[in-house]
């Protein structure tokens, strides 16, 4: 389990974590699979949760499979 926020607030989280390809977003981050979730659109208008935060829980995939799907997705962002 890992968190990390992402320049540019909730827009660009979601933008990141609507790149990812192997990498699915969900609420519940357990299972065997990778997940991520933005946790202010979780908790609601009233999240202390940074806008631009995002939690990953790293499932059973090939870890460099992992890295370039996030890789892609961040430098979608950053292109």
């Amino acid at each position: 389990m890992l968190s990390f926020v992402v320049k540019g607030g909730a827009e660009a989280a979601m933008k990141v974590a609507a790149g990812l390809k192997l990498v699915v977003r969900a609420t519940s981050l357990g299972g065997t699979h990778s997940l991520i979730e933005h946790r202010a659109s979780i908790e609601g208008p009233k999240s202390l949760a940074p806008a631009g935060l995002l939690r990953v829980s790293v499932g059973l995939e090939h870890p460099q499979d992992i890295i370039e799907d996030f890789s892609e997705a961040l430098s979608a962002l950053a292109g």
